[in-house]
């Protein structure tokens, strides 16, 4: 697991997407249905200043009975967000997002965004690293 997440980021892209706290839950929703994601970025001048996700539309919008068309962003992300850099390997993420509960790290250079790795992100390359390794090794087998 020696990968770095700058790794992750180069092969999967730096994409951000992202949209400001004044923006309804619906135009969230829709944006996450059209990128095929489940957490945006909300930010305010390019600055992160939470993150929006499926999670917090159903436990904060449907189960409190709130209209998405009427909710905004703000009144339901999540502030206190953690971020990690792309100098992380990709078990020291896997071990923040398991410790911490989340399924969403913005990466962070400096101040800048520079994307967003999900746990489904992870767990893509460690089975790609663990077929490699399998295959190696049954190669080492039949010699």
């Amino acid at each position: 697991m020696r990968t770095k997440i700058k790794e992750i980021l180069a092969a999967k892209g730096h994409n951000v997407w992202a949209l400001p706290p004044q923006s309804t839950v619906y135009d969230a929703i829709e944006m996450m249905a059209e990128k095929g994601v489940g957490a945006l970025a909300v930010t305010s001048d390019e600055n992160l200043e939470g993150i929006v996700s499926e999670r917090d539309y159903a436990r904060k919008v449907i189960l409190k009975g709130k209209s998405s068309k009427e909710t905004s962003v703000r009144e339901i992300m999540s502030t206190d967000v953690i971020c990690g850099s792309g100098d992380l390997r990709v078990d020291e993420c896997m071990a923040i997002m398991t410790e911490k509960r989340i399924r969403h790290l913005p990466i962070m250079d400096g101040d800048k965004m520079v994307g967003m790795i999900s746990i489904g992100d992870l767990v893509k390359r460690i089975i790609k690293e663990q077929s490699f390794t399998i295959e190696q090794l049954e190669l080492y087998i039949r010699r």
